[in-house]
């Protein structure tokens, strides 16, 4: 099952025809830098999901002042990475893993394929962060997936767009809503969560027999919903799509101004607040790395205000630490969300796959 990712900005930018930057730039190969005192081992290795970027100037900023060389595996979606991770144990392919969520959090965790190590710079990260104690991982950034909504479709037909869950099982937005497969698709599994969280266990099935007879839309992943359904993207008007309602992130409607053509002067779609599950990732030192003390220094590195200042246009998700500034086009195009849902890390791991059965026999078949 694809349980990962953050923000879907790489593949909105993708569609739109931008190709983004990799944070491997030249990096990937050893090369003799840093102090004398440097240790024997110059490379450090990040393993991570496809959808890690960081701008070359600030990495290689990073690996002049470390002495370290980075190289970045990238391992397909985080599911796939972590289950490849869990499976050489003891031995793992790099130093450094970046992209386990708070959906995957405790069955990583569980595994026990982390060297605890507490960060450097871990004080000034917003303490709802930090969920594991142990400092076996550590938080670094923040994404809200929520239904987004066409702003030209709700003003043409005078109808407020929804707000919150509540709303979409609402008569005037009958038809109106695309979603994603939990059983596929981690935006579709963390829509799925947001229920949970707001209806309880014993609540969200009947809530979704209401939004299935209000006509909800499902479709296999977030590529298909956002791009080809949904009316509101630059995607899916070329596609015809005619869904103005669509679960995606609290960060697409920056992506939508970043990309657009021409440069729009504000976004053409928003965000339902009342509707959003935050996924958090982390990363940790992975147990058995060969540069351990390289390890530590890059888990820094990735809570240091340069790189927190950096992720939100490389990766599109949220910073963690206190003193990192968003961009302005998160500020002026983006949403905050002040009350999304969360499920617990051991709830979700205890559950989740007979919720996501139980959700595909309501809701799918």
């Amino acid at each position: 099952m694809s349980t990962t990712k953050k923000i879907a900005g790489a593949a909105l930018a993708a569609a739109l025809g931008v190709t983004t930057l990799s944070a491997c730039g030249g990096a990937a190969e050893d090369k003799t830098a840093g102090a004398s005192d440097a240790p024997k081992s110059k490379t450090v290795t990040l393993v991570s999901h496809d959808s890690f970027n960081v701008t070359d100037t600030v990495l290689k900023q990073f690996e002049q002042e470390s002495g370290y060389t980075v190289k970045v595996l990238k391992s397909g979606d985080a599911g796939a990475a972590l289950n490849q991770e869990i499976l050489t144990k003891g031995s793992p392919r790099g130093d450094v893993f970046f992209g386990v969520d708070n959906t995957l959090l405790s069955r990583a965790l569980d595994s026990g394929i982390f060297t605890p190590y507490e960060a450097k710079g871990l004080a000034g990260v917003k303490p709802e962060y930090v969920l594991d104690k142990e400092h076996r991982v550590t938080p670094v950034d923040s994404g809200d997936i929520c239904v987004n909504y066409d702003k030209a479709y709700f003003a043409d037909k005078k109808i407020a767009p929804p707000q919150t869950l509540d709303d979409l099982i609402k008569p005037e937005y009958k038809n109106l809503l695309v979603v994603e497969n939990a059983a596929t698709s981690s935006p579709g599994l963390g829509f799925l969560l947001a229920s949970v969280g707001k209806y309880g266990e014993d609540g969200w099935k009947d809530y979704w027999s209401k939004l299935k007879g209000n006509g909800v839309e499902v479709v296999d992943g977030w590529e298909q919903a956002y791009n080809e359904r949904f009316s509101g993207s630059a995607g899916g008007k070329k596609a015809k799509g005619d869904r103005p309602l669509v679960v995606s992130y609290a960060s697409s409607p920056p992506v939508e101004v970043l990309y657009g053509e021409p440069q729009p002067a504000e976004a053409p779609t928003g965000v339902a607040t009342g509707t959003c599950f935050r996924q958090i990732e982390f990363a940790g030192l992975l147990k058995g790395a060969k540069n351990e003390e390289g390890g530590k220094a890059l888990v820094d590195f990735l809570i240091s205000k340069k790189f927190q200042e950096d992720m939100p246009l490389q990766m599109f998700v949220n910073p963690v630490a206190k003193d990192a500034a968003l961009p302005e086009l998160f500020t002026k195009h983006g949403v905050v969300v002040e009350k999304p849902e969360n499920v617990a890390p051991e709830t979700i791991a205890k559950n989740r796959e007979q919720w996501v059965k139980a959700w595909t026999a309501l809701v799918v078949k």
